[in-house]
């Protein structure tokens, strides 16, 4: 990976607040450990840093893989609030690894061999935690998790909230790309084993409070994250590189909107759209959408939330950088791309739709950087135009753009869309740079990228302090600087250095923005007599001096929960802090001191901390009342302070409520929620239908775990089987099961009820029911055609799985004996109507073969009808026979 220009790719910034926040739930209820050295569940308890001796049961040691903290085939072995510390080494995931068997995970399917959600944590501030070792020492070598064997997944967030996970480096051990186009670097994925490939690193949805930090994701067959329905994420110092379709998928069909605040600081999103060769870690077999592939570094589906992207590096994806283009214009979403160097990506580097800004970012369109190389194809280059910048307009909100260094190849620099006269748009103190137009000039009509296009827009747009350059037609908005060479240190496409040299017209010439104090090297802005144009603001009129070393005071903040407690609770707060000195200055160790009510405890977790100038790093402070402590608020308080003597003292404080008594809960039982779902297809007589029942326990909190009976109904003469029969759920728990339902093979055509109901020792509280319909049509099947030539149709089994392969036979005879060469023509009509043809001719026993992939589609769930058509002219003859999916 290489690092910004002129800048450490992983400069800390304000993210300490939030990270310290989720550190906060340190003290979980549980710590568990995995090491390489482990053992099995019988073998070891898991609460014990220490290897498995070799004999014995229950033993105190550590689990050897995550599948035994989180079995597929048994409740998870750690609870909601838990902490997992997972050993330095390398750890497979997936069938083969230990404790993946049963449940999901056999050998005929071994892509379902992934592992559970992660338990949801109790509240935002007991977090259940997956850590590396060293999380809490630079993360330097993180403990490897790598799927394997197809696995859907190497995490499982599906609907887990409350979570923390940090130091892991997440990847598979293969060089393949999924479903490529090109036969060299696809996956096998029709028969096992498939090899040791992922689909995707992380898989999320419905989940809230979760921060990611010090993860790599990197080389998956498919995508890094596949994540949508989120509530406040926060992802610092992730990297999400070369995973073969798309980096982060935010599309999950109808649930991917997502909400509240997310936050990706100190991200790398890179190379997604390409392999990944895993001993080396190099790039390759680069392809996007023209091939049948994807390749945008970040993308969502229909989506809300307040996102913010800064101190990032995005570059060399094989579509687009950051698409937000989908955000749904809500006045309370919106985007903040800062300081982010975008560059080399192949549509556009930076998307953004209705409330945004895009300020302090070097954004270096380059989009026909994979010309010629790898699998990508003529249409792959600057798709979308290769516009640098576009953006969305919506009616009455606004977009600023300010204080970037903006050049690219594409259309145009900037493009906006839509926009009514109520919508903003605000152009301000902006390096826009032309080159030639790849498109244009590759078609033979050579121009200049345009500066600012506006599309189909109304917005009321304000130009302000831009420098524009070796624009299209000469474009020169008003109060611009324009016609003058920008003197920056590099111009070229190739190696862009946005950084200004001595005399640059940058300088000195933009006009004043309160918000905008620094740079994008985080150098305070403005300084001289004002702001510069661009990214860099710099330091000195015209020039870099000599760095002299500037003490300031640190940044301390002390923060946790507000909820008041019982008297002798233990509370953690996070106490966060900054070294602002100036980038010339040493390292500092800063002592730190914590003050407490008298006969209460305060306990930090480290006394002092070592920064370098810009740099952050948090601890935490343990506060205990006595039990005796009478109701009220208290104030707890922390300092820092180094050998730099006043410049270097700080100090902050938090309040530390205890509660009155309160009453004991009281358990309420609640009329539990039952629903009954499942395909809506007419099937023929005899099918075997599943659906699905879905239990929600309605009851209070104080309540007790309660396990409800199941019981269905279903026609007379037909057979329906609960795969379980009862469901114990905890107050507010849903789970579900599955019912299996068969109609007699010589049922009617029509429409039938299919039944469940839910009982509990609680009584009528606790009934409930629910109902689907099952509608049987049989089969209109054409007679054979008769004659002397007769052919077969069958298949290996009655019923498949997704992301199975169906093998198709016939056997064609003419007055008995085999028929060599007749062309037989297997025709597959879906449940969606659909008709897939699979042709191939009769061998010398008269035998032929097809395979359909089923391929991984919900639309192919259902019944399938096969004809087989076998032609040896002048006759034409056909058989029947189906099949279905599930």
């Amino acid at each position: 990976m290489s690092a910004l220009p002129g800048r450490s790719l992983f400069k800390p910034f304000l993210w300490l607040l939030l990270s310290l926040a989720a550190c906060g739930t340190a003290q979980a209820a549980t710590t568990y450990y995995v090491r390489t050295d482990g053992g099995d569940a019988a073998q070891c308890t898991g609460k014990a840093n220490a290897p498995y001796s070799g004999s014995g049961t229950a033993q105190a040691c550590a689990w050897k893989s995550l599948h035994v903290a989180l079995p597929a085939n048994a409740t998870a072995r750690i609870a909601g609030g838990d902490t997992v510390l997972i050993g330095a080494g390398e750890y497979m995931i997936g069938w083969g690894a230990t404790g993946a068997a049963g449940g999901r995970c056999y050998s005929g399917g071994p892509y379902d061999c992934y592992l559970p959600p992660i338990p949801s944590g109790p509240s935002a501030t007991a977090r259940t935690r997956i850590l590396g070792q060293g999380h809490d020492a630079g993360c330097k070598v993180p403990p490897k998790l790598w799927g394997t064997e197809r696995v859907t997944t190497v995490l499982n967030l599906a609907g887990s909230s409350n979570v923390e996970v940090g130091c892991l480096e997440i990847t598979d051990k293969s060089d393949c790309v999924e479903g490529h186009s090109n036969g060299a670097a696809r996956c096998q994925r029709d028969t096992a084993p498939y090899g040791q490939w992922a689909s995707a690193g992380i898989a999320a949805s419905n989940s809230k409070n979760v921060w990611l930090h010090d993860v790599n994701v990197h080389g998956l067959a498919n995508t890094g994250i596949h994540a949508g329905g989120l509530t406040d994420w926060t992802l610092d110092r992730v990297k999400i590189v070369a995973n073969g379709w798309v980096g982060w998928n935010g599309d999950i069909g109808a649930a991917s909107s997502n909400a509240g605040q997310i936050t990706m600081r100190n991200t790398e999103i890179a190379w997604n759209g390409c392999g990944q060769k895993w001993q080396t870690g190099a790039p390759w077999a680069c392809w996007a959408q023209e091939g049948g592939g994807y390749g945008d570094g970040l993308g969502t589906g229909r989506t809300g939330g307040q996102w913010l992207i800064e101190d990032s590096y995005v570059h060399h994806n094989t579509s687009d950088g950051i698409d937000l283009l989908y955000m749904d214009g809500n006045a309370n979403t919106s985007v903040t791309v800062r300081r982010v160097y975008a560059v080399g990506n192949a549509g556009n580097q930076v998307k953004v739709y209705g409330n945004s800004t895009v300020e302090n970012s070097v954004v270096v369109g380059n989009c026909a950087y994979f010309n010629g190389k790898d699998n990508m194809l003529h249409g792959d280059q600057c798709r979308a135009q290769g516009n640098t910048l576009s953006v969305g307009l919506v009616a009455g909100q606004t977009a600023n753009i300010r204080h970037n260094t903006v050049t690219g190849e594409g259309d145009c620099l900037i493009l906006t869309t839509d926009g009514t006269a109520t919508s903003r748009l605000n152009i301000l103190n902006n390096a826009l740079i032309g080159q030639p137009d790849f498109l244009a000039t590759r078609g033979g009509y050579p121009e200049q990228t345009c500066g600012h296009y506006a599309h189909a827009s109304a917005a009321a747009t304000t130009y302000a302090g831009n420098l524009v350059y070796n624009v299209k037609s000469g474009q020169c908005p008003s109060g611009s600087i324009c016609g003058q060479a920008p003197k920056l240190a590099n111009l070229t496409l190739a190696g862009f250095d946005a950084t200004p040299l001595a005399g640059s017209p940058v300088i000195d010439k933009g006009i004043a923005i309160a918000s905008v104090v620094n740079d994008f090297l985080l150098q305070p802005r403005p300084v001289g007599a004002a702001a510069d144009i661009g990214a860099y603001e710099v330091q000195t009129g015209g020039g870099t001096p000599p760095p002299i070393c500037s003490r300031a005071a640190p940044t301390l903040t002390l923060s946790g929960p507000t909820a008041a407690v019982a008297p002798g609770t233990s509370v953690q707060y996070s106490l966060s802090l900054r070294n602002n000195d100036s980038s010339a200055c040493a390292s500092t160790n800063f002592s730190l001191a914590r003050t407490v009510p008298s006969g209460w405890t305060g306990t930090l977790a480290a006394a002092s901390l070592a920064l370098a100038p810009g740099a952050s790093s948090s601890t935490m402070l343990t506060v205990a009342s006595p039990a005796n402590a009478v109701a009220g608020a208290y104030s707890i308080g922390s300092g820092t302070s180094s050998s730099a003597g006043s410049s270097h003292t700080a100090s902050a404080s938090a309040t530390y409520t205890v509660a009155g008594s309160t009453p004991p809960p009281v358990c309420t039982r609640t009329k539990p929620t039952l629903t009954l779902s499942g395909p809506t297809a007419a099937v023929a007589p005899g099918t075997a239908v599943n659906y699905t029942v879905n239990l929600r326990n309605n009851d209070s909190s104080a309540c007790a775990n309660t396990t409800f009976s199941l019981a269905r109904t279903v026609p007379s003469g037909w057979t329906g089987a609960l795969t379980a029969g009862s469901l114990t759920l905890a107050p507010g728990a849903s789970s579900s099961t599955s019912l299996k339902v068969t109609s007699a093979s010589a049922a009617s055509n029509g429409t039938y009820a299919i039944g469940a109901g839910t009982s509990s020792a609680a009584g009528s509280s606790h009934t409930a029911n629910a109902t689907a319909n099952y509608t049987v049509t049989k089969p209109t099947i054409p007679p054979p055609v008769i004659g002397p030539l007769t052919t077969t149709a069958s298949v290996n089994k009655s019923s498949y799985r997704l992301r199975e392969t169906v093998t198709m036979s016939a056997r064609v005879l003419k007055s008995g004996k085999p028929v060599r060469g007749a062309q037989i023509v297997f025709n597959v009509t879906r449940p969606n109507g659909q008709v897939v043809v699979v042709k191939t001719t009769s061998n010398s026993l008269g035998n032929a073969t097809g395979r359909l992939g089923l391929g991984t589609s919900t639309s192919g769930i259902g019944n399938y009808a096969l004809r087989v058509d076998a032609i040896s002219h002048p006759e034409v003859v056909s058989a029947y026979t189906s099949f279905s999916a599930r």
